[in-house]
């Protein structure tokens, strides 16, 4: 390095004889080239000065060269010279644009060894100072040096043309605060030290207390020397997950190596908290992944305590990454007690094709000590499979699968607090641990749709399964073939609405189905033989668009159904026995049926104006949408129906021969029926709490007017036999839709039966409102569900859109991928809390119920069939750092609370720490976890964790 005195000199004189250097140089430069030229021989400091040639800031005031007419022959022999495109000829002088033009380069320079393969654009704030003859390069103030991926920026530095070696360091001001480091930027990697050497060739480096990132770890140094592109070695190094300057936590070791997107290795590596080092804990040494993506490795246990099973290790295993397109994770639990579990989960995937991913377990369960009363022994399994083919792979083609089915006795004595979602009787969709669930169902789908054509075709197999009484049903096939409707009466090429005679339409669609019913603890093949049975349906709707008729809208149809069976069903009265006897009878057999209907349809509405146009209710509006249809169907089923005894009391019912089937029977008699209905929608017109608009801008008052659904919808339906000998009329039908205040979810839906029953139950041809008691009718099932959220204004909205972003990408994910996410989020509520919401809320509300006769041989009595929940979390912060939530649901029908669950946690910027507590339900369990947020180290958790069963 030079003096200050002398650096300062240097610069005074180099504004002074700027435009004489400027000249100089460049005859330098011309003579240097014809002197190259001439001898033929590689001047190797002319080849690394053409890189800086034109960074040199041109001046204003030149010497004029004299000026060369175009007839002058250029010479062959020419160069260019950095980016400034100065040309010169064999003589060494420049020549003229139109000079040129008429270049050709036709000679190739031999590069000297010390010349680099590419430009370096460099720019300083305060000064710049070039030495030729040492052929350095000094640069001042804010400076910046760019070389391919390469961008170094510092205070002061130095580049020495022979070595290639940049040098650079960081400056203080007179207060000693750092002005600014040497930040060195290669591809991804930043480097921020005190001082550092580069060599632009070999792209090796030397940097001394340096700061610089890989991947998601924040590293620092005293000494880091770069290899090459990817390899680094580090002298006394920290590294941490936490972006502080002082972090809150960091491993320290003596020698590490980096290889950039690869892996940290480390020699004895120690752990610290708040640069306190923690003496005990010290591994021999450490390896930290880096690589991005998935990646081959062993998978920690988690440590846990269960009454029945004794100590245990869950979720040790491994994970492979066979290829791009397929890997496999294996875990095993294992317990003191002898108990021990298996999970074999495949994924497979083929971009723009298709996904999926397989899951089989098996457990063998002991439950306290051979010899004692309470000891049990249970094996048992669990299989899901889910797959899906991208709809891009082939167009109108499409294949899924969702298989679910496992033994009876698994979740009773699963571990891992399994949810599955499920739908009530009002389609009310919720979440429900495993070891409540006693429905599973499956299904795999094919589906082919011809482009271009009005036909398409769908392949099912679906199951279902009771683990309460161990029945499984399988539909295998399913096979429905569809037609849409076709206008044989259209031309090709119509012009305007048509003829109404050309809106005939005639379609068709047609299934087959085969089905089967077995005990999952006792099955076998003829079982599965003897069950089975089959069967088809056929049905070509003929429809009719009519113009419509002012307001009343009319659309008459015609239907013809076709069904094939593959047994009967013979029932017959048994008095020795007081119950009915069932025969089956396998062959083939077939019903038909066919049905004419016309139906009429309109809307009407009307509009309640607010006189007072400062009211905040400014109108009410009521729409109205009745329903009016004739259907008449002859009776084609009287051949196959039976009039059968039923009780000992002489009850007599018509029965079908055809009941139990796979489509089961058409209705027994002719009907001549009217079938009517009215929807209602109701709304209204609200003034804006912040409207200012005057009474008198009409534009204004328009836009400070918004709409509020007070009914999405409310309505009954029902018919009238008129041709039936008794029970005319048919059961009632109310449904009601509503959102209150844009919050509150409301769905109900009942039945109502218009007939009297007698003493034993049984209904009688009498209407409920013809008595001396007035009533609408009776009841028979019902539902209701009601659904609401709240939650506080987020603290920063740019953070929860920010959130919101990043769960926008489970779009992509399959059905199984996401229903394992939100599996992992139910079990671990506290890993997800978001704190830039102080609170919420979320409850959900679900009734179902329905009424069936009773018989014994003393009493007809009608038993109601309820079933209600409620399900409840939410969270609220108590300060910014801690928050607490809950989640469970109540049952009504057993006043218990078969689920709940709590947690506390606690925000520490890198690290997290969480409790879980279940404190009753059929397992009661205690967690604590404190473990860092990088997906890197998330295995690197304290945990500890006991569980108490009863079975």
């Amino acid at each position: 390095m030079f003096p200050v005195d002398y650096m300062r000199n240097k610069r005074r004189k180099f504004k002074r004889n700027y435009i004489f250097t400027s000249t100089l140089l460049l005859l330098t430069i011309a003579i240097t080239y014809n002197a190259w030229s001439k001898s033929k021989s590689n001047f190797p400091f002319y080849n690394n000065l053409t890189a800086f040639a034109d960074t040199i800031p041109p001046s204003k005031d030149t010497i004029p060269v004299k000026k060369i007419t175009d007839s002058l022959p250029p010479s062959k022999d020419t160069v260019i010279v950095g980016d400034t495109d100065i040309l010169l000829d064999s003589t060494g002088l420049l020549l003229t644009d139109s000079a040129k033009r008429k270049v050709v380069d036709t000679f190739s320079v031999k590069m000297s060894k010390d010349s680099i393969d590419g430009p370096i654009d460099y720019k300083a704030k305060d000064s710049m100072i070039l030495d030729v003859s040492g052929k350095k390069l000094f640069l001042y103030g804010e400076t910046d040096v760019k070389y391919k991926d390469i961008n170094l920026t510092a205070p002061e530095i130095i580049f020495d043309q022979q070595t290639n070696i940049v040098k650079a360091r960081m400056r203080l001001d007179t207060a000693g605060k750092v002005i600014a480091p040497a930040k060195l930027v290669q591809a991804d990697i930043v480097t921020e030290s005190d001082s550092l050497e580069f060599n632009f060739k070999t792209q090796k480096g030397l940097s001394h207390s340096s700061y610089f990132q890989q991947a998601e770890l924040y590293n620092f140094a005293e000494v880091v020397k770069k290899v090459d592109a990817q390899t680094i070695y580090a002298y006394k190094g920290r590294f941490t997950t936490c972006n502080y300057d002082t972090p809150h936590f960091a491993f320290r070791s003596k020698r590490i190596k980096y290889i950039t997107k690869k892996v940290a290795v480390t020699g004895p590596v120690g752990v610290e908290f708040e640069n306190v080092p923690v003496l005990p804990v010290i591994l021999p040494f450490g390896m930290f992944p880096m690589k991005q993506g998935r990646q081959s490795g062993i998978l920690p246990p988690q440590f846990t305590v269960i009454e029945t099973l004794g100590v245990g290790l869950e979720g040790l295993g491994y994970y492979k990454v066979i290829s791009d397109n397929f890997d496999i994770t294996t875990r095993a639990d294992i317990y003191s007690y002898g108990s021990w579990r298996l999970n074999i989960s495949p994924t497979y995937r083929v971009r723009y094709k298709y996904n999926g991913s397989l899951n089989f377990s098996y457990q063998n369960m002991h439950t306290g000590f051979k010899g004692d009363p309470d000891y049990n022994k249970t094996k048992s399994y669990s299989l899901n499979w889910s797959h899906r083919t991208d709809s891009k792979a082939r167009p109108g083609v499409s294949f899924s699968a969702s298989v679910n089915t496992m033994s009876s006795s698994y979740a009773k004595y699963n571990t891992t607090n399994a949810y599955v979602n499920q739908t009530n009787s009002s389609n009310y969709s919720y979440s429900q641990p495993l070891a409540f669930t006693n429905q599973l169902s499956s299904s795999i789908s094919y589906q082919k749709s011809w482009i271009n054509k009005p036909y398409n075709l769908s392949v099912n197999l679906n199951h279902s399964q009771n683990t309460l009484n161990k029945t499984v049903n399988l539909n295998l096939p399913d096979i429905n073939f569809n037609v849409t409707t076709l206008y044989p009466l259209q031309p090709k090429e119509m012009v305007g609405s048509g003829k109404w005679y050309q809106k005939l339409g005639i379609g068709y669609t047609g299934s087959v189905k085969g089905q089967a019913m077995f005990y999952d603890t006792a099955f076998s093949f003829r079982q599965l033989i003897d069950t089975f049975q089959y069967g088809a349906q056929h049905n070509i709707p003929i429809t009719l668009a009519l113009p419509q008729l002012g307001p009343i809208q009319i659309s008459p149809g015609f239907s013809y159904q076709e069904r094939w069976y593959s047994q009967k069903l013979h029932r017959q009265w048994v008095d020795s026995t007081n119950s009915v006897s069932k025969q089956i009878e396998k062959g083939f057999f077939t019903a038909r049926d066919i049905s004419m209907s016309i139906s009429f349809s309109t809307s009407m509405f009307g509009t309640l104006t607010m006189k007072n146009k400062d009211a905040k209710i400014q109108a009410i509006r009521h729409t109205m949408r009745p329903q009016l249809s004739i259907g008449y169907k002859p009776d084609l089923s009287q051949s196959y129906y039976r009039n059968t005894q039923i009780d000992s009391l002489g009850h007599y019912a018509m029965l079908s021969q055809f009941d139990g089937s796979t489509y089961g029977s058409f209705g027994y008699g002719r009907s001549g029926s009217i079938g009517f209905g009215i929807d209602n929608f109701l709304e209204m017109k609200v003034r804006n709490k912040r409207d200012t608009a005057s009474a008198g801008d009409e534009q204004s008052e328009e836009e400070g007017v918004k709409k509020v659904k007070i009914i999405d919808g409310f309505g009954i339906t029902s018919s009238y036999n008129l041709l039936a000998d008794s029970f005319n009329l048919s059961n009632f039908n109310i449904y009601a839709r509503s959102t209150l205040f844009e919050k509150i979810n409301i769905t109900a839906s009942a039945n109502i039966d218009p007939y009297q029953t007698d003493q034993y139950g049984y209904r009688v041809n009498k209407y409920a409102w013809s008595g001396e008691k007035f009533s609408l009718g009776r009841i028979t099932n019902g539902s209701l569900a009601v659904s609401t959220s709240f939650k506080s204004k987020p603290k920063d909205e740019k953070k929860d859109k920010k959130v919101e972003d990043q769960y926008d990408n489970y779009d992509n994910l399959t059905a199984d991928e996401m229903q394992s996410q939100m599996d992992y989020i139910r079990r671990n509520p506290s890993e997800f809390v978001d704190f830039n919401i102080p609170w919420s809320v979320n409850v959900s509300y679900s009734l179902s119920f329905s009424k069936t006769l009773q018989t014994d041989s003393l009493s007809y009595t009608y038993k109601t069939n309820f079933s209600s929940s409620l399900q409840f979390n939410g969270d609220f912060s108590l300060t910014e750092k801690w928050k607490m939530g809950a989640n469970g649901y109540f049952d009504f029908r057993t006043l218990k609370i078969p689920s709940f669950s709590m947690y506390i946690t606690r925000e520490m910027h890198c690290w997290q720490m969480s409790i879980n507590v279940t404190p009753f339900g059929p397992w009661r369990s205690f967690n604590i976890s404190i473990f860092p947020k990088s997906g890197m180290l998330r295995d690197l958790k304290i945990n500890r964790t006991r569980t108490f069963r009863n079975y």
